[in-house]
């Protein structure tokens, strides 16, 4: 009988990345796998010259890493400060007049985005982890309907899974870098 690979994609070379339990609570399990998606996307920045953080390199597309950084940071924030906790905070890298301009307006420093995405990230965990259950709620102001804690790091982990797409396109045009 045939071996089963224990991959069928390369592995991302480098960093530290924790792989998410085989077993677990379904908070250990959402929180881990959003922390590994997290800390992919550090990876797919790491070691990358400063001037192509902000490059645009796949046209027609507006992305680039720098823009990437600066988008999950606003989604952070967004999602777990803003939406679930009710904490009264500015948005990031965004405004009525400008909509796109975590994408678009890239002066600045990107250690400094870097830093921003970490702290929104690390307030993210202090708000998971002091809520009673995944069950908790907080209220979208949109439409003033519940959202519940499990549907936000669900919402998250897929909105991190298909940025980090994105990141892997940009990576591998800048220096031929690929894996998960």
């Amino acid at each position: 009988m045939p071996e089963i690979p224990v991959s069928t994609s390369p592995r991302w070379a480098g960093g530290d990345r924790a792989e998410p339990p085989r077993t677990g609570s379904e908070l250990e399990t959402l929180s881990a796998f959003l922390d590994w998606h997290r800390e992919t996307l550090a990876l797919k920045c790491a070691d990358v010259p400063a001037e192509q953080l902000s490059a645009r390199l796949v046209e027609p597309s507006g992305l680039s890493l720098h823009g990437l950084v600066r988008h999950l940071a606003g989604v952070e924030r967004w999602w777990f400060r803003i939406q679930f906790a009710q904490e009264d905070v500015p948005l990031l890298y965004y405004s009525d007049d400008d909509p796109d301009q975590d994408f678009d307006d890239l002066g600045g420093d990107f250690a400094a985005a870097l830093e921003t995405w970490r702290a929104e990230c690390a307030r993210s965990r202090e708000i998971v982890a002091a809520a009673a259950s995944l069950d908790d709620t907080g209220i979208r102001r949109a439409t003033g309907e519940p959202i519940s804690l499990r549907w936000v790091m669900l919402n998250l982990l897929a909105e991190y899974a298909r940025h980090n797409g994105h990141a892997d396109m940009l990576r591998e045009r800048i220096d031929g870098a690929t894996g998960t």
